[in-house]
């Protein structure tokens, strides 16, 4: 049974993040009747107590469980006991006291990176459980598993109505452009446009640029998200993509174009490249959920470019 959200109470976990942003948008179209999304500040959701304070104070109906702490791979390297505790931690505590509290639904949002490492290309749902993620983000990617694992155990012993999308690598305005914590996309658009700036003859990028991902723009996440909640049920885990791929080479090279850098672009085979190949059957969000993307890549990626320019001007001032 899907949920209507106009006039229900929601909570969304990690509201004032990227995609949490964007999702509140979306949220407060549907014109629900309540739409809480805590700032870290006020609830520590690596505290149970903390958890438990959150679903008492405001006795939410739908929980959208977003919170999580992911960055790229520099950072995931440099950073896996912590990734594996906090995100496996957070879910944990959220969804045993979204059971507690008679949630009516769950909507938890995992990650690309929970598939295989060999997983065959496009990714298929049912190949989840196929082998171990990529190594430079396997504890990231097997805490997000552990959510689907908790959700569908507590479906099948509480009758706990828990759905799992698997979120492709997102991109779009509002991303983090952190050196430490960006992805690719915001990485190399911040990059480029330093380098525009600065006049720079080349520009070095991790990696041989053979590997290649799969872009979802923010705010086509998002409606997915919401479109799950309205409409899915089923234990079993849904991609949430664009269904394309694109190496990290074209990537680049159709950045320098739409940013106006001219240098040489130049690949470093001797830093972490990733998973060699990331791409989504995406039929069964299709299918179930009525959902496809509706953002091209190269419009969401002028869109992302303008928004950060705008920033910089903005900061600059």
């Amino acid at each position: 049974m899907g949920v209507t959200l106009a006039g229900a109470r929601v909570l969304v976990t990690g509201g004032g993040g990227f995609l949490g942003r964007a999702l509140l948008a979306r949220l407060r179209e549907a014109r629900c009747a309540t739409l809480v999304a805590p700032p870290r500040a006020d609830y520590d959701l690596l505290r149970e107590a903390d958890v438990a304070r959150l679903f008492a104070e405001h006795r939410p109906e739908v929980v959208f469980h977003l919170a999580a702490e992911v960055g790229g791979i520099a950072y995931n390297l440099a950073n896996p006991g912590r990734t594996f505790y906090v995100n496996a931690l957070m879910s944990t505590l959220v969804m045993e006291q979204a059971r507690l509290a008679g949630v009516a639904k769950f909507v938890g949002a995992g990650s690309v990176c929970a598939y295989p490492e060999h997983a065959e290309v496009p990714f298929r749902e049912d190949a989840l459980w196929d082998g171990y993620p990529e190594p430079s983000n396997g504890p990231y990617g097997l805490a997000k598993r552990m959510m689907l694992v908790q959700g569908q155990a507590y479906r099948a012993q509480y009758g706990f109505n828990a759905v799992h999308l698997l979120v492709m690598n997102l991109y779009g305005p509002g991303d983090h452009f952190d050196p430490d914590r960006s992805h690719v996309v915001a990485a190399l658009i911040r990059r480029m446009l330093e380098a525009v700036e600065g006049g720079a003859p080349e520009l070095v990028v991790w990696g041989d640029g053979l590997a290649t991902r799969e872009f979802l723009y923010v705010d086509d996440a998002a409606r997915g998200l919401v479109l799950a909640a309205e409409r899915y049920d089923a234990p079993e885990p849904v991609n949430l993509g664009a269904g394309f791929e694109i190496s990290i080479r074209d990537l680049a090279g159709l950045l320098a174009e739409l940013t106006g850098y001219r240098g040489r672009l130049v690949f470093d085979g001797s830093r972490p490249s990733g998973q060699r190949r990331r791409s989504a059957d995406v039929s069964r969000a299709k299918r179930e959920l009525g959902f496809e993307a509706e953002v091209g890549f190269r419009e969401g990626l002028a869109r992302t470019i303008a928004w950060y320019r705008a920033q910089r001007t903005a900061g600059a001032r």
